[in-house]
């Protein structure tokens, strides 16, 4: 039986050319970037080379591109750089949302601990967080506004354009952007102005693991979260990881050349399966039709009373990888902090898949998974807790 991978948005697949770059860096190119020989100095240029290339595909410029382990790091990096810099001042106040990402839900709740005042803004029945809430939440003492692009569970885009226009007009608060979601799914507007930090990481666009990046606008200081020996610019210590990150360059340039296409494969991809999963009555869909709202790549559904881990056990057993929330969530077992500030209850939050598109996907591929889906549900429908 062929296995069917639908879960990109945990992790993708590296690029073979990515595979064979790694794998030759590490033979050839182990010297450590900062050492003052030859060959230190050629895993230097190496590493400014890959710099200024995510730069060029990310429409940045190579001194605003801060080379990270990956989204976690990243999204610290912003959160705690900002809010800990200039030393210790009066009560910070962060402003987020309900629905981020746990490395920056979990980021500001260990904030409020070390006594910055954090607001958790809600958001409406699609999922998108509101720009007059984002306004009416600034206080003077307001110091940033983080809000993720593309949301890692339902795919909704958030307003980001229109909060960094808000935002415009206040100098005094920075705003970043978790964008790990939607890097080449989404187009960035970098150059725009308001966004002062954006994050990224490389397994979830074809790249290596442990490998990020940080888009920092120029000016902006950061408290560093690891000293060391003052690699990138001082803001992130530690040894440079040379063939995750001009992997991650590779990636990142791959991606983005092919991002038109993958948007209009991956749309079709979306509304085959939506339309064909109205045959199953068991599963609800969680996110919008309206396709400006959300990312082409995953749609969310629910069998509301079905344990989240039975079902996607039972689907392993039919040859179907896929999640329930985020991978980084999947493992707690409560309902999906995302679908209850959606406004749905405890059943439907809990028995949530979440399905994603990579690549490799054709439209025989949703049909075989839209078969083995009803083939599963057909299965566990006598095991379903009464609601």
């Amino acid at each position: 039986m062929k296995n069917y991978y639908f879960d990109h948005c945990a992790s993708t697949p590296p690029y073979e050319q990515v595979i064979q770059t790694v794998s030759e860096l590490m033979g050839l190119h182990y010297a450590n970037s900062t050492a003052l020989h030859r060959s230190g100095q050629e895993a230097a240029k190496l590493v400014e080379r890959a710099r200024a290339s995510a730069a060029q595909s990310l429409g940045a410029k190579p001194e605003e591109v801060l080379f990270t382990s990956g989204g976690t790091e990243s999204n610290n990096l912003a959160l705690k750089g900002i809010l800990f810099s200039g030393g210790r001042k009066a009560p910070r106040h962060l402003i987020t949302t309900s629905i981020e990402h746990s490395s920056v839900y979990n980021t500001a709740k260990q904030l409020e601990r070390f006594g910055i005042e954090v607001t958790f803004l809600p958001v409406d029945r699609t999922g998108r967080v509101s720009v007059a809430d984002v306004e009416a939440a600034i206080r003077p003492n307001t110091q940033l506004v983080s809000v993720m692009h593309v949301n890692n569970e339902t795919g909704v885009i958030q307003p980001i354009e229109e909060i960094a226009e808000l935002l415009s007009g206040y100098p005094q608060i920075r705003f970043h952007v978790d964008g790990v979601q939607a890097v080449g799914k989404v187009p960035l507007k970098w150059g725009a102005k308001g966004i002062d930090l954006y994050s990224g990481s490389a397994h979830k666009f074809r790249g290596p693991k442990g490998v990020g990046f940080l888009l920092k606008r120029e000016g902006i200081e950061l408290e560093p979260l690891q000293e060391g020996g003052g690699q990138e610019d001082g803001f992130r210590g530690g040894t440079h990881n040379l063939p995750g990150i001009v992997g991650m360059s590779q990636a990142l340039r791959l991606t983005m050349e092919s991002m038109a296409g993958r948007r209009e494969r991956m749309f079709a991809l979306r509304r085959q399966l939506i339309e064909q999963t109205r045959s199953i009555p068991e599963l609800l869909l969680n996110v919008p039709e309206e396709e400006r709202l959300v990312s082409p790549q995953v749609v969310n559904l629910s069998y509301p009373g079905m344990r989240p881990e039975v079902l996607v056990h039972m689907l392993e057993g039919n040859g179907v990888f896929l999640s329930t929330q985020s991978a980084c969530s999947s493992k707690s077992l409560k309902p999906s902090r995302v679908l209850l500030a959606m406004g749905m209850d405890a059943d439907r939050a809990s028995g949530s898949l979440r399905i994603s598109f990579g690549d490799e996907h054709e439209a025989e591929d949703v049909d075989e998974l839209v078969r083995r889906l009803k083939a599963t549900v057909a299965k566990l429908k006598p095991l379903e807790r009464s609601r």
